[in-house]
């Protein structure tokens, strides 16, 4: 006989959530805001120490050295780059000094194609002060830096050159060559600072503009107008305020083609003094503020967080 099997008394259960679990997970929740606000508060922190993190480092993409950058074609072209452009902002230049200050607009527009033109070459330093500050903040190397000096010098000699070869030609009734000024006596120091103050602001345009390399004409619109500024600013400076009337290039190379050594001497002693006071002020000085200027740019970068 079949017996029935017993049914099954269990029954499944649900469980229900206990004040112990509850507390648990908002424990867990707790804890969970906590650390993500530790983590915004350790990243804020990480911001604040690395603002300044890599500030010397290089910015070049490959490493340069003597051994291998004379084996890139690119370079070669880049030297040629440097070589007109400078070439082509001495005349410039010679050609603004027979002209006088009222050709600034002139001047400006000149510089952006001069710019626009070298850019693809070399990025368009064209001016040993514009270098020097690219070698300090790393944005080249040195060993390309001081061959593009050389070849800025080149440059401005080739400049010089064709300038004078058409005053030649003009015989008689021909304008003399342009040469710098000479310093008055008692003004040496006024003379240099306005260069370094040049300087400083030509190089603090050039390293704003490399933000924005994306766009060429951009980038040569704000590099001419800190030229086109340093030369109103220190032509004003010059002769409204201080009586001079001095030619403030704020470019050695070309600078160098002015004739700012000294020809003659009472002796050996009076003209190696004026070739130490000219160097200091037309070729050290603006390096010097060439530096500075680059490195004022890259702290206040730093400070506003700029990519």
């Amino acid at each position: 006989m079949a017996t029935k099997k017993p049914k099954s008394t269990t029954k499944s259960k649900t469980t229900k959530p206990t004040k112990k679990t509850a507390t648990e997970s908002a424990a867990k929740t707790v804890s969970r805001a906590s650390e993500e606000k530790a983590e915004v508060i350790s990243s804020k922190t990480e911001e604040k120490k690395s603002c300044f993190a890599g500030f010397f480092a290089r910015k070049y993409e490959e490493k340069e050295s003597i051994l291998t950058i004379f084996k890139k074609p690119k370079f070669y072209g880049a030297l040629l780059g440097e070589i007109i452009g400078s070439l082509l902002i001495t005349l410039l230049l010679f050609s603004l000094s027979l002209m006088g200050l009222h050709s600034v607009a002139t001047y400006s527009f000149a510089v952006i194609a001069i710019f626009i033109g070298i850019y693809a070459f070399s990025g368009a330093c064209i001016n040993p002060i514009i270098t020097v500050g690219m070698m300090a903040t790393r944005h080249i190397s040195v060993i390309r830096g001081i061959m593009y000096i050389l070849a800025e010098i080149v440059g401005a000699w080739l400049g010089w050159l064709i300038f004078n070869s058409f005053q030649l030609a003009g015989g008689d009734s021909a304008y003399a060559i342009p040469t710098m000024s000479e310093i008055a006596e008692g003004k040496f120091f006024i003379v240099a600072i306005i260069e370094m103050i040049g300087a400083i602001i030509v190089a603090f345009f050039y390293a704003r503009a490399i933000k924005y390399k994306r766009s060429v004409f951009t980038f040569a619109a704000i590099v001419a107008g800190g030229f086109a500024f340093v030369m109103v600013m220190s032509y004003v400076i010059s002769a409204a305020f201080l009586g001079l009337n001095n030619n403030f290039l704020v470019n050695p190379a070309a600078a160098l083609m002015y004739q700012i050594f000294p020809s003659s001497g009472e002796n050996f002693g009076e003209i190696f003094g004026g070739i130490c006071q000219a160097l200091s002020v037309y070729v050290l000085l603006p390096m010097i503020g060439g530096v500075i200027g680059f490195y004022i740019s890259e702290f206040t970068s730093r400070l506003s967080g700029e990519e």
